[in-house]
């Protein structure tokens, strides 16, 4: 049966909710129109639509069973269409049959109780479980983290937190091997190996200066280039030493053709100018080609080195931890870089000037000096580097070793632990062995009702069920008929018409009521009969007669206690109405109002638009005017006299005199003894005056004694006219 069910993010129900726990067998809830019933009974008939997302059911041991819900959705659902789906019961079932049934039903109902006793065990167990799990776990949060946090508090990162903690420690329990130390030795190496750890350093780049000392030693930089000495015109040239002038000019003949550049007069004749592209041979021209390609070769790698240096030289100087002296290397790349500059310039000279022979500064030394510091750096850095891997290696050792202190320490706990643990899941994983059987044993048996179901069943019970009743209450212009469709219902008029769009609100509620009442008993198909079903029945006498009311209410009282007898298929009911007389009558359960074990009671209220729940437990919350006034008399002690001499009154007036048809005299005759007589007498005469007039200051400064007194009386009263079973029932008391 259902056991709990939550509500909100869906209606009048806001992301707080509502829940309904530990539901009854009988579950009354009574609620206002609009306060959030039908969305409850909705919920019911289909939970899995999106809008419930956040609702949820909670079933008894997981055991989820048939729910049949009637509300105003069913009503739509089943009437209107012209046709009725037919109600299969056991009509056919001969009384062999019936007792075949029967007899597996209860088989089948020992199986699901065997089934259901050993899932609470099992669930009993596996809370069990949990319970030892938790505390286990709080146990070595408090006993062992706090307890050593202040000093191996960096030994437990990682395993900050009670469950990752608590799955360490089994952890550690099981495969730790460390040597044992003592808890002032680990203390000791703890304050000298956790803290600040040190941090891995990065080689410095190295380089390659061959190329760059090659290029600066080669022939081309002191070799004077210039034209062919066996052409007419290179005399002269060499003579006045005018070769690089006379190389210059000759570019600019392409742009002047006969005009000479220099004088600017027409003498270029075409010997001329053959001889001056004899002089510049392809020996010069290659010769010049090579001094331009080494002096940008040099400048490109010289630059990029140069780069790569100031790289290195910035980025150790913002480290502390740094190996390299920074100072030294800025200067040694200062005195590079100078050179590099004056080099720049003679290149630049060379390249002007083919002919001119030049000697480049060497930067060997430099290179040298700078490579000599890189590589010092480097080895000062695998050093340190070693130190880390080092003290990474001894901080694990210690952090193992701690693990190894503290299991040692609360080592008779933790095998208690692991013992206890291991017995439950061997009884859990027993248990559960046993709760597959069951279920087996319960689905097998259910299968060979089904079966034998199918060949008894028929939907004729249900209308003559149907028409019986609706006969039986004074609703004779129509009845229930089979349809031509084969196991299909429709609703005729006794001249044949059918009936269902002429119905009133009234009959059409009373008879879909009916309805479900046989739906409740059968089933829609041959195999659903005997399944057990939850009931939720949402507001049946809307739209009724007051006289139907009771029909209604008579009805359900049958069902009501069926179910708290455990008889039949139905296990639970949930009835919500917003009609407190409905309520009233329906809950009153063979003359009585007295709390049950089985019943439960709530009231659903809407405030500011939200839907809200008061659990009543076992009272009745909905109480007769009658009931009242002896919930006066129970409290009376926070009562005024005044009002309890009225409510006596009534209470008399109502039970002995109207109820009773007694009299004054006749209540009085009651008593056997002359002052029983009188003080019964004083009592009516007290009750008559006090409840219409108001006692003036004497009278009360001694009312208190006078009531207990005469509340005596109104109880011998009871007494002595032998009700006194009435008043211990009104009073709440034992008799």
């Amino acid at each position: 049966m259902i056991t709990n069910i939550l509500l909100r993010g869906v209606a009048t129900y806001n992301l707080d909710g509502i829940e309904f726990i530990d539901l009854k067998k009988i579950n009354f809830i009574y609620g206002a129109n609009g306060s959030g019933k039908t969305t409850i009974s909705n919920f019911l008939t289909d939970g899995k639509q999106p809008r419930y997302a956040q609702c949820a059911l909670g079933w008894k041991n997981s055991l989820p069973l048939r729910t049949l819900v009637y509300n105003k959705e069913f009503r739509e659902k089943n009437f209107g269409k012209g046709e009725i789906n037919g109600v299969f019961t056991l009509g056919q079932a001969t009384k062999a049959d019936l007792e075949e049934i029967e007899a597996k039903v209860k088989i089948r109902e020992k199986h699901k109780q065997d089934w259901e006793t050993r899932k609470d065990t099992w669930d009993k167990k596996t809370a069990e479980l949990a319970t030892h799990e938790n505390d286990f776990k709080e146990t070595v949060w408090s006993d062992i983290y706090k307890k050593n946090e202040s000093v191996f508090k960096e030994g437990f990162a990682g395993f900050m937190t009670k469950e990752n903690f608590k799955k360490k420690i089994l952890d550690e329990f099981e495969g730790n091997a460390s040597a044992l130390q003592t808890r002032v030795s680990l203390i000791e190496k703890a304050k000298t190996i956790f803290g600040q750890p040190p941090v891995s350093l990065t080689i410095l780049p190295t380089f390659d200066p061959t190329i760059i000392l090659t290029l600066e030693e080669a022939d081309i930089w002191q070799k004077k280039i210039i034209g062919k000495a066996d052409v007419d015109i290179a005399k002269l040239i060499q003579r006045l030493k005018m070769n690089d002038w006379v190389n210059t000019g000759r570019n600019f003949l392409k742009e002047t053709g006969e005009t000479c550049p220099f004088c600017q007069q027409s003498t270029i004749q075409a010997d001329f100018r053959n001889q001056l592209e004899t002089y510049f041979d392809e020996t010069f021209v290659n010769d010049t080609a090579k001094v331009g390609t080494h002096a940008a070769d040099y400048l490109r790698k010289t630059q990029n080195l140069l780069g790569i240096l100031n790289e290195i030289s910035a980025s150790e100087e913002k480290h502390t931890t740094s190996k390299l002296d920074v100072t030294l290397f800025k200067a040694y790349i200062h005195t590079f870089s100078t050179q590099l500059l004056t080099n720049q310039e003679q290149l630049n000279n060379k390249i002007k000037e083919p002919s001119r022979s030049i000697d480049l500064i060497s930067v060997k030394a430099q290179l040298e000096e700078i490579a000599a510091l890189i590589t010092s750096a480097n080895v000062e850095v695998a050093k340190h580097n070693q130190i880390v891997a080092n003290f990474a290696r001894e901080k694990q050792e210690l952090i193992n070793a701690i693990w190894r202190l503290l299991i040692d320490e609360h080592q008779a706990m933790i095998k208690l632990f692991t013992e206890k643990k291991g017995n439950l899941e061997k009884a859990i994983n027993g248990i559960e062995t046993t709760v597959k059987t069951a279920r087996q044993n319960y689905q097998t048996v259910k299968q060979e009702i089904i079966t034998l179901s199918n060949n008894v069943t028929s939907v004729q019970p249900s209308i003559n069920q149907i028409n019986k009743t609706l006969k039986a209450f004074g609703f004779r212009n129509f009845e229930i008929v089979p349809s031509a469709d084969k196991n299909k219902y429709q609703i005729k008029r006794e001249n044949g018409d059918i009936a269902e769009t002429t119905l009133s609100e009234g009959e059409i509620t009373f008879i879909t009521f009916l309805y479900f009442l046989q739906l409740c008993k059968g089933g829609l198909s041959e195999h659903t009969i005997t399944e057990d079903r939850v009931l939720v029945i949402d507001d049946p006498i809307s739209s009724l007669d007051s006289n139907v009311l009771y029909v209604v209410s008579s009805l359900l009282k049958e069902i009501i206690k069926n179910v708290k007898q455990g008889n039949g298929t139905i296990k639970q009911l949930i009835l919500l109405t917003h009609n407190t007389y409905f309520h009233k009558e329906v809950s009153f359960i063979d003359g009585r109002g007295k709390d049950c074990a089985d019943t439960s009671y709530w009231i659903l209220r809407k405030n500011n638009n939200i839907s809200e729940l008061q659990a009543n437990g076992r009272q009745n919350p909905i109480q007769t005017a009658y009931q009242l006034l002896w919930k006066e008399l129970q409290n009376r002690q926070h009562s005024s006299p005044l009002t309890l001499q009225n409510t006596m009154r009534r209470i008399i007036e109502h039970y002995f005199k109207i109820l009773g048809k007694f009299g004054d005299d006749q209540i009085i005759q009651q008593f056997k003894d002359y002052e029983d007589q009188q003080i019964c007498r004083s009592l009516l005469c007290w009750i008559n005056d006090g409840s219409h007039t108001i006692p003036d200051d004497l009278f009360i400064d001694t009312q208190g004694d006078e009531t207990e007194r005469y509340f005596e009386v109104f109880k011998k009263i009871f007494e002595h006219s032998r009700h006194q079973e009435h008043y211990h029932m009104m009073m709440g008391e034992a008799s």
